[in-house]
């Protein structure tokens, strides 16, 4: 006797009895998974079944039945799942006792508080009903008797079926459709962060898609993984249901701690990344599922007309040589009949080279039997191996597909076993729109579209694949990286010379982006760095296209045209000392702009302002980046210059997206020093400030009489908090310049965080020489250039204690 039926028979038998037995079902610590939703299941079809037939008896319903449909049809019942219910009548009882019938089935429900999606119908108002509704259709496949006339469940079951495959030409582009819309507006569950388990795609709504179309008898899914993946996802979602108490379908942030505990996994990435392998396994099967429809669709379509030009015969296959041992065939890429994939360790790379650069996608049989038959490749690879690679990565966005099929079958890890380590592995970094995986994918494929610049478009493709090789080691990954790189770039067969630039392209693929953004570029020891670490032009060279690629494949907050302007000039710098190009130490030349300003500023004795609005320049075609506006500040130097212009800003609800701030020489015969603020702002809504009243608050605020402090606060105090952020990190940047002490600050942004860093500074009594402030989603880095009073970096001691006087500042905010 099961733990289920000892607990219907020692409870009463009414919705009483069933709440106790079903909390006790879900407590259960030792029942879990597909054998807890078969139980819970079961429990419930018991306890309606005795709503029913004791409903019907006082009734006097006698040609009725109850059914099960949707997820609760297949028995896929999660604790806080509805109850998707059909009441079906012959039409023989009058609409009052029907009414009676329903009414006595759907309000015990509703007392325990359960979610319920309930109709009443007559088989020919289901059947007209299914015919209307795809989703109507789509419940009813899943049909299962619970309690009455069985004959009317079955026969009400069988027609339902014979529609759906009589009408499958019409129904399933529908259902496509309808699974490309969810997925426009849901997304990728095997790349979100906080994905939905039902509707995104690769999630909970698409195997039940498949079911459907392998119900059409049309075509069917691979079924290799997917039993398990939609286990996978459903036992996440019971463990969620549980968790919040709530019926829901989206694996927050906050809860995945509690549901990878509740699973017994180790952490949250390890639970994000199990949902996203199986994600990936649904969206897959998915992919090669509607490709064979279209394939069925389009075969039927055409053979009346050819059978007709043929006198009855059928053709052939037209099977197109596309390289050794590999065809195109009906749209796809399959293996020539005498390919010998046992004999060929090439094959599997040179058919996916072929099916990428074709844009065609590869058959799932020729993966199959690749992945079934293949030897391993010799190691160091042989020269077509490599090239074969180096054509897929250059292929394009058609370099995705082919990837993934590939990867689905376990060839890839086969090809590069250090793979596995970033396969599927998420980034909780909102910037990062990918996986781990994908985005080294999506970087070879912007990549792509920067080889002609190039001289070494070989090297720069496989950086691109191999740049966080390293994530999932520990440490740095640039550091683990190199190694990998160094390994990996050996095993492929490239010589000791291009392994040598590829494992410095991994090792430093952040250089040029974190030195443009967070660098005084005028500073010589910044420039000498880089160029010590380069190495030589054709390496810049390389390095400059994968800094590109990488940020284009992050994310749209990760590139823009200024950042690509200032890596530019860097780069522009390295290469002239590459070059023996004498590092020239003098100050930076202001523009006519920048200059007219300081030249105002200096006659005023007072801030001048400037603001520009600026739109970048294309990304991709057809599209624009909004930069916001330039805000340009002059002002002669003086104490808390920096505080108060962040403050204003922040005052104004003006987001700072980029600034810098460094002083200029007037030129003779005027002379002396004015502070330059090159700032990028954008309003949090509504319109930008009047520059007058920029201005005049920002007055008032160098002559102390506005008090920003308390402004803020109040606008801090009102701000709505989200989830708690990592403590910030500052830290003494070390050799990173030799006439200044340069402090980084690593933090979340908010409102007034400039100003709280500025205000701190100038409390400790150094001098900010030159500031370089960047934003990146929701994270700042901020470096500040300081000296002592008399202009020099500062001691040791005095460096950390700066350091600790920040750190205090903002852990207080936090506070």
């Amino acid at each position: 006797m099961t733990s289920v039926e000892v607990s219907t028979e020692t409870e009463d038998s009414g919705s009483g009895g069933y709440a106790a037995a079903r909390l006790r079902l879900l407590q259960e610590e030792a029942r879990s998974g597909p054998p807890r939703r078969a139980a819970l299941a079961q429990l419930t079809d018991d306890w309606l079944a005795q709503l029913f037939t004791g409903a019907a008896r006082a009734a006097g319903v006698r040609g009725a039945a109850l059914m099960a449909v949707g997820g609760y049809g297949r028995g896929e019942l999660s604790p806080r799942s509805d109850l998707d219910l059909v009441l079906v009548h012959d039409g023989s009882a009058s609409a009052s006792a029907v009414s009676a019938l329903a009414d006595s089935l759907w309000y015990p429900v509703w007392d325990l508080g359960l979610a319920l999606d309930h109709s009443v119908r007559t088989p020919a108002e289901a059947r007209r009903t299914a015919a209307a509704d795809l989703k109507v259709h789509l419940g009813l496949l899943d049909a299962r008797h619970l309690a009455g006339e069985q004959s009317l469940t079955a026969a009400l079951r069988t027609t339902v079926l014979a529609d759906w495959r009589n009408l499958a030409p019409k129904r399933l582009p529908e259902l496509d459709a309808l699974c490309r819309e969810r997925a426009e507006r849901q997304g990728e569950l095997q790349f979100l962060l906080e994905p939905d388990l039902k509707e995104a795609r690769g999630g909970l709504r698409d195997a039940t898609a498949l079911r459907a179309v392998a119900a059409s008898w049309l075509a069917d899914a691979p079924r290799e993984g997917l039993g398990e993946a939609r286990r996978r996802l459903l036992d996440v979602r019971d463990v969620l249901h549980l968790a919040t108490g709530r019926a829901t379908d989206r694996l927050a942030l906050q809860e995945q701690d509690a549901v990878a505990a509740a699973l017994g996994v180790l952490d949250a990435d390890v639970l994000l990344r199990q949902v996203y392998e199986a994600a990936r396994t649904i969206s897959y099967a998915s992919d090669v599922t509607w490709r064979e429809v279209g394939r069925v669709l389009r075969a039927r379509s055409a053979r009346p007309r050819l059978r007709g030009l043929l006198g009855g015969r059928t053709a052939a296959p037209e099977r197109t040589p596309l390289a050794e041992g590999v065809v195109e065939q009906d749209g796809e890429v399959v293996l020539a009949l005498a390919a010998k994939p046992e004999r060929d360790p090439v094959l599997p790379l040179r058919a996916a080279a072929a099916a990428a650069r074709s844009g065609l996608p590869i058959s799932l049989h020729a993966v199959r039997r690749l992945a079934a038959a293949v030897r391993p490749l010799p190691v160091p690879w042989p020269a077509e191996a490599r090239e074969e690679l180096v054509t897929l990565l250059g292929a394009g966005e058609s370099t995705v597909p082919v990837w993934e099929a590939l990867e689905a079958e376990g060839l890839i890890t086969r090809l590069l076993p250090d793979w596995e380590r970033v396969r599927c592995r998420p980034q909780r970094n909102a910037v990062h729109t990918w996986t781990v995986d994908r985005h080294l994918v999506e970087t070879a494929v912007r990549a792509s579209s920067l080889t002609r610049r190039v001289h070494r478009p070989d090297l720069l493709l496989v950086a691109a694949l191999l740049h966080d090789i390293g994530k999932g080691w520990p440490g740095d990954h640039s550091v683990a990286g190199e190694v990998i790189a160094r390994d990996v770039a050996t095993r492929i067969g490239f010589d000791k010379d291009d392994v040598a630039v590829v494992t410095v392209l991994v090792r430093h693929h952040l250089l040029l982006v974190d030195t443009a953004t967070r660098r005084d570029l005028d500073d010589p020891a910044t420039v000498r760095a880089v160029a010590e670490a380069v190495g030589t032009a054709s390496t810049l060279e390389l390095l400059h296209a994968l800094t590109e690629a990488d940020a284009l494949a992050t994310g749209p907050a990760a590139w823009s045209s200024w950042r690509g302007s200032l890596v530019a000039d860097l780069v522009k710098r390295v290469g002239a000392v590459l070059a023996g190009e004498p590092v020239d130490p003098e100050a930076p030349v202001a523009t006519a702009e920048q200059e007219r300003l300081a030249m105002e500023a200096h006659r005023t004795g007072g801030p001048v302002l400037a603001l520009r609005a600026q739109t970048d320049a294309p990304m991709e075609e057809g599209t624009r980046e909004p930069l916001g506006v330039e805000l340009l500040i002059a002002v002669p130097d003086q104490p808390g210059v920096l505080p108060a212009v962040a403050g204003v800003l922040a005052m104004h609800r003006l987001t700072v997206r980029t600034a810098e701030l460094r002083a200029i020489e007037l030129p003779d015969p005027v002379g002396g020093e004015i502070l330059l603020l090159d700032w990028r702002v954008a309003a949090e809504y509504g319109s930008l400030p009047q520059a007058a009243r920029l201005r005049a608050d920002l007055v008032r605020a160098l002559d102390g009489s506005l008090d920003l402090a308390s402004r803020l606060a109040e606008r801090e105090a009102a701000r709505r908090r989200g989830p708690a952020a990592p403590p910030p990190r500052v830290t003494v940047a070390p050799a990173a310049s030799r006439l200044a002490t340069v402090i980084e600050v690593r933090a979340q942004d908010a409102p007034g965080l400039l100003h709280r860093i500025g205000h701190e500074l100038e409390r400790a009594g150094v001098r900010v020489r030159s500031a370089h402030v960047s934003t990146l989603g929701a994270n700042a880095v901020d470096a500040f250039y300081v000296t002592d009073g008399e202009g020099e970096p500062l001691g040791v001691e005095v460096a950390v204690g700066v350091v600790r006087g920040v750190e205090r500042a903002l852990g207080s905010e936090r506070g």
